[in-house]
């Protein structure tokens, strides 16, 4: 939904039949929600629509990344506390390509690996869990997580932009990463999830998700052409994956 974190959100959510929650942008074209009271008014106007809000996302203020020492902590820091008065369980921490780190050089992954640490125990304590999205293979983000080695950190795990790093990757993707999913994007463009093209088999996708008992939150990540075609689109994704875990039942 191209809104703002706001009123207008939210109540557009509540007009989705189905639709349960929405995630939150903490930082939306430079206003950071995470200022004043600005968190506490956006949890109250979930509240008053009946939306939760399960995840954050849009941590970073332009050129901050994970490598930026105290700044990066700063960052998380926000986002924990944004998360604890949302009542979000997830936090999307986007590391991609230059953000990214090296996992063949413990140089790179070694601050990465620390900073979580240091980070993980604080998003506990706020019921919240720091979730890395990034351009690695499945395999080397199983890496980190283990080498961080604390539940309040894990994946989130986006079966397209695996296969845009890595075609092939998606779908054992999803059985190496196992438990270490605390949530997941399910998108296909400004398709339907169950439309052609698309670099993700959404039902072998779906499948697979099952097979490993996940049990969190499905979150849309789609192009709309009109308010209407959200509404419908969303309407109708929800309707497939539904179909889709119930025929795997």
């Amino acid at each position: 939904m191209p809104l703002p974190p706001g009123q207008n959100v939210f109540e557009f959510a509540a007009k989705i039949p189905g639709l349960s929650g929405v995630q939150l942008q903490m930082i939306w074209h430079g206003e950071d929600i995470s200022q004043g009271d600005r968190t506490r008014e956006l949890n109250q106007q979930a509240r008053d629509n009946g939306i939760l809000t399960p995840s954050i996302a849009g941590i970073w203020q332009h050129g901050e990344n994970i490598f930026a020492g105290e700044v990066a902590e700063h960052a998380l820091n926000n986002a924990i506390s944004t998360a604890a008065i949302l009542e979000a369980g997830v936090i999307l921490v986007v590391m991609f390509k230059e953000n990214c780190p090296d996992m063949a050089d413990p140089k790179s992954y070694g601050p990465v690996v620390e900073l979580f640490r240091r980070m993980a125990p604080r998003a506990a304590d706020a019921k919240t869990k720091l979730c890395v999205e990034t351009s690695l293979l499945p395999e080397q983000d199983r890496k980190l997580i283990e080498l961080v080695n604390h539940p309040a950190v894990g994946v989130y795990f986006d079966a397209t932009n695996a296969e845009t790093y890595h075609p092939g990757s998606s779908l054992p993707g999803i059985l190496t990463l196992r438990n270490h999913i605390g949530e997941v994007h399910l998108k296909n463009g400004d398709r339907l999830l169950n439309q052609q093209p698309s670099k993700v088999n959404w039902t072998e996708a779906i499948r697979e998700f099952r097979e490993i008992h996940y049990n969190h939150w499905y979150c849309f990540e789609t192009e709309h052409a009109s308010p209407e075609r959200c509404i419908a689109d969303t309407v109708a994704n929800m309707a497939f994956v539904r179909q889709e875990l119930s025929s795997h039942a």
